[in-house]
C-alpha cells in the first residue's frame, strides 16, 4: 500500500512539474535543448510546487473541547509544521493555562503518499509501532496500528488518537 501511495505522489507530482514546463517551454518544441535558463526554469517550478505543499500542511490543529476552553474543558492542540515536501514536525501539547498538562509528544514523520479519497498521509515510529497522521478536508487524524501506542504520551487515560480540527489563528503550545 506504501509504494502505490509513493507513485500516486510522485507521478501527480510530476504531471505538475511537467504542465508548467510544457506551458513555459511551448508544446511545438517536443524536445527542448536544456540549457541554463530551462535549468533555472525547473528548479523554480520544483521550488514553487514544494513551497506550495509546505504551506498547505502548515497549520495548527486542535480536539473539539478546544472551542469551550473558556468553561474550563481540557483540549489537545497540534501544531504542524513542514520541513519538506516529505516531512513533517509535529508537536503535540495539551492545554496548561489552567491545568496541568496532560499530553505531550515532540516528533517527525514522514510522507507515505497522497490522493483525493484519503487525504495526505505522514508516518512516523512511536514506540514500537507505527503512527499515522492523516490531513484531509481541515482535520487531521491521529491513529495507530497498536490502540495503546499514543495513550503513552498523555497521563490520566487520555490518547493523541483522534481527530482534530484546523483552525483559522494560531495556537500557542
Amino acid at each position: 500500500m506504501t509504494l502505490s501511495y509513493r507513485r500516486f505522489y510522485s507521478a501527480g507530482r510530476l504531471m505538475m512539474i511537467t504542465s508548467a514546463l510544457m506551458a513555459l517551454i511551448g508544446c511545438n518544441n517536443m524536445s527542448p535543448t536544456m540549457n541554463s535558463a530551462n535549468q533555472s526554469t525547473i528548479k523554480s517550478v520544483i521550488s514553487s510546487v514544494d513551497e506550495v505543499f509546505a504551506d498547505k500542511l502548515s497549520a495548527d490543529y486542535a480536539s473539539a473541547d478546544y472551542d469551550k476552553r473558556a468553561q474550563g474543558y481540557d483540549w489537545v492542540g497540534v501544531k504542524v509544521r513542514a520541513e519538506s515536501d516529505q516531512q513533517i514536525d509535529i508537536k503535540v501539547r495539551s492545554r496548561s493555562d489552567i491545568k496541568k498538562p496532560t499530553c505531550h509528544f515532540d516528533g517527525k514523520a514522514i510522507l507515505m503518499g497522497q490522493d483525493a479519497a484519503h487525504g495526505t498521509i505522514f508516518q512516523a515510529q512511536v514506540n514500537d509501532s507505527t503512527a499515522f497522521f492523516q490531513f484531509k478536508d481541515d482535520t487531521l487524524t491521529i491513529d495507530s496500528t497498536d490502540k495503546y501506542a499514543l495513550n503513552y504520551f498523555c497521563s490520566g487515560g487520555g490518547s493523541l488518537a483522534g481527530e482534530y480540527k484546523k483552525l483559522a489563528a494560531g495556537l500557542e503550545i
